[in-house]
């Protein structure tokens, strides 16, 4: 299931969760970084295969998956 132009889920892939289009790079790992304060270059040098558009799309998606919900737990 493509989710949006650049992520896609597929059950038999990466158990399901969303990941770059055309790879097994998770949206989960990308926020991961992104959390950690890497920049897109630093994460582009850790992934040679991802684009900022890739990494711009990862955070579309998280944003997109926020409004959706009606709240959060962080632990």
């Amino acid at each position: 299931m493509i989710i949006e132009k650049r992520i896609e889920a597929d059950p038999e892939i990466c158990h399901g969760k969303p990941r770059i289009k055309g790879t097994r790079i998770m949206v989960s790992i990308i926020l991961e970084w992104l959390e950690a304060g890497k920049t897109f270059e630093n994460i582009i040098d850790a992934y040679p295969d991802l684009s900022k558009e890739d990494i711009s799309a990862t955070v579309r998606y998280a944003r997109k998956v926020i409004e959706e919900e009606k709240s959060a737990t962080i632990s």
